[in-house]
């Protein structure tokens, strides 16, 4: 199996909703692991808190996130990014909408970029900031 590299985010007692959330734009087969299932805390009330929880979608796509325990620092958001690239403008366009519709803000809209792709920018109801590009096989033989 060759390497991969997959974001893994970080939330503050919201991490199911996150990621229901993020099935939702975009499909895929979401597992999900408490703390309470591993015995992983001492603390009754991070029982029911998400240890570990992966979304794998059929194009390839593995977002994964969990809960911050209480005794660990949580600061949301503004130093990652998450890209998202193809060729399918419809596909990347659906993913777009959704982040950034019902809660969240458009960073750029989806228009044509300088270098010639669709490329717009957006941060979801939950804070994550998401990088949406469509592919212009043109410009890449310019």
């Amino acid at each position: 199996m060759p390497t991969t590299l997959n974001p893994y985010l970080s939330f503050r007692d919201n991490a199911r909703e996150a990621m229901n959330f993020y099935q939702a734009v975009f499909g895929g087969d979401l597992t999900v692991s408490t703390f309470g299932e591993f015995q992983a805390t001492e603390d009754p009330a991070e029982a029911d808190k998400i240890m570990h929880a992966m979304l794998t979608t059929s194009q390839g796509l593995v977002l994964m996130g969990a809960d911050t325990p209480n005794g660990m620092e949580y600061s949301a958001g503004s130093s990652i990014s998450i890209s998202l690239s193809g060729d399918d403008e419809a596909e990347l366009r659906g993913y777009y909408d959704k982040l950034s519709g019902d809660g969240g803000t458009v960073t750029v809209p989806m228009e044509k970029a300088p270098w010639g792709d669709i490329f717009g920018m957006c941060t979801d109801r939950y804070g994550v900031a998401w990088l949406v590009n469509v592919n212009n096989p043109q410009a890449a033989g310019a």
